[in-house]
């Protein structure tokens, strides 16, 4: 990630994906999609950062499940629900939340380059719904492995750590 070679950059990227974080820990959704999507879009690099933001959220995702998959007595299981709390098969999910799997799945084996094609789909030819959704289930992601992990014992990103304490 090119960001983390540049101080400054790396160090936008945390702030606000921790607002974020914050944000969507207390349930407040719109205000962790809009400090993702619409501050950054703002910004001269626009969909670059959103990119780079959104994959960060990924990678950190894919470092907790390995973590949570080699240190903890319990697998770690994808599921999808809907809105009534039912379990959905993963090929019926909405497109958004399939592109959310995939690019997690995509991380957690390593292939950066199929996650980042995933995130660029999002970005390119999906409605700013979509894109919404994507980040909102790598907001949730992030925030539940992190519960998970540092219920567990196990590490987690420092920024992360912070983000959710706040």
């Amino acid at each position: 990630m090119t960001s983390q070679h540049d101080p400054d950059r790396w160090s936008r990227l945390t702030a606000v994906a921790g607002e974020a974080l914050a944000a969507a820990k207390v349930g407040e959704d719109a205000v962790a999609v809009d400090l993702v999507t619409g501050y950054l879009s703002g910004s001269p690099e626009g969909n670059e950062e959103i990119r780079e933001l959104v994959l960060l959220l990924f990678s950190e995702c894919s470092g907790m499940v390995a973590a949570l998959g080699s240190g903890g007595a319990t697998p770690v299981k994808m599921q999808v629900f809907d809105e009534d709390g039912q379990e959905v098969p993963i090929d019926d999910a909405d497109p958004p939340v399939r592109t959310a799997i995939r690019t997690l799945l995509a991380e957690v084996h390593g292939d950066e380059e199929a996650a980042a094609e995933q995130i660029e789909i999002a970005l390119t030819n999906g409605a700013p719904q979509e894109l919404a959704t994507v980040v909102l289930q790598a907001l949730r992601w992030t925030v539940k492995l992190a519960a998970e992990c540092q219920t567990r014992d196990l590490e987690v990103p420092d920024w992360i750590t912070t983000s959710l304490e706040e």
